[in-house]
């Protein structure tokens, strides 16, 4: 398996490693997910994400090789801005989601899924044109810094006004004398920062932010994934991938039609015009049972007991109390309010559609 800058911390901490696409990742540390999840939404958390891909685009024609690779508009981007966004096939399924930040108006930065660098990165070079492909991957560490007190815990490490920078913006700063790009973005439904930085000084920032604050926890990938779902935050090869498109998956708000044409615009502007057959929808369980990635989703009232669809990903939200869920049904389901059932292992756990995040930070 391959490993990031922090495998001896983990191990240090007493983390569970398991291999994640590939690379061995802490699934959980001796707090427990439940109590790591409670350490993000409550104070401050730090996640070990450097198993992410950096690729930058350079050159005088890189604006223009981006917005050729992406369903967003890369000219609304200034200087230390981001943007979230998606690289999608010919026939409009998704590559990846990925965020680009804009470092000058030649450099254009791609954080990308860390199950997709390799597949991501062939993709890139095979569609841009005019600008110079650069693979960071292997020289940059990446740390998330997510919690109510993340903001004041990076700030405080650093000479520059952190807490200044707005959300989906990014500056270049020192923290913990650690030169970093320190972005406002996260995967929590917190505030917080990714702290991208020399991938020989990981361990040195990862340390320090564990001793720049009060009771700052070392987060797993379990309490990541109960996180991220919570904020209804899709995640790559479950609940979107290449057989889904922006529209299905409920992203139709990350596509810009008129930013210019993009790899598989033509086939999203159709779909758009013709309306969408599914969609992805968030629900909320009813009584025991916990909807699991694959489950039926059912509605037995029609003739056939007929399956919907499947859910994409499922869990027990810690903050919100609830068995909660995503997964795709037919178009005409998708309304809020609307009820079917889970097939969890032979028993059907009636579900209603929630629209919007089940949880939302004050």
């Amino acid at each position: 398996m391959k490993q990031t800058p922090l495998v001896a911390a983990h191990r240090a901490a007493g983390a569970r490693l398991i291999d994640f696409g590939g690379w061995e990742m802490p699934v959980q540390y001796k707090l427990g997910i439940l109590k790591e999840h409670k350490a993000v939404r409550e104070n401050v958390g730090l996640f070990d994400v450097c198993h992410m891909g950096e690729v930058s685009l350079r050159g005088p024609k890189a604006a223009e090789a981006v917005q050729a690779l992406i369903t967003g508009d890369v000219h609304s981007l200034d200087d230390g801005a981001a943007l979230y966004t998606l690289m999608c096939l010919e026939n409009g399924g998704i590559v990846d989601d990925c965020i680009v930040y804009r470092r000058s108006d030649n450099d254009y930065l791609i954080i990308l899924n860390a199950a997709n660098r390799a597949k991501d990165y062939n993709w890139i070079c095979d569609h841009a044109r005019g600008a110079e492909i650069v693979d960071e991957g292997d020289d940059t560490g990446l740390i998330a810094v997510q919690g109510p007190n993340a903001v004041a815990l990076v700030d405080s490490l650093s000479p520059a006004e952190l807490a200044k920078v707005d959300r989906f913006h990014f500056a270049m700063a020192d923290v913990a004398g650690v030169p970093c790009m320190v972005a406002r973005t996260g995967y929590t439904g917190e505030d917080g920062f990714e702290l991208a930085c020399p991938a020989a000084k990981t361990e040195a920032l990862w340390n320090a932010l564990l001793e720049g604050g009060k009771d700052v926890q070392p987060i797993g990938l379990g309490a990541r994934d109960t996180l991220r779902l919570e904020a209804k935050l899709s995640l790559y090869g479950n609940d979107i991938d290449e057989t889904t498109s922006p529209l299905e998956a409920g992203l139709g708000w990350a596509v810009k039609l008129d930013s210019g044409p993009f790899v598989g615009s033509e086939a999203i502007a159709k779909q758009k015009a013709e309306g969408v057959s599914r969609k992805l929808v968030g629900m909320i369980l009813e009584g025991r049972g916990i909807a699991r990635h694959g489950y039926d989703i059912v509605d037995r009232s029609r003739t056939g007991n007929q399956v919907l669809g499947q859910v994409t990903s499922g869990t027990t939200g810690p903050t919100v109390g609830k068995a909660i869920a995503l997964g795709y049904v037919p178009t005409e389901y998708a309304k809020g309010g609307t009820t079917f059932a889970v097939d969890c292992r032979g028993k059907d756990i009636p579900a209603t559609v929630h629209v919007g995040p089940f949880y939302k930070r004050s």
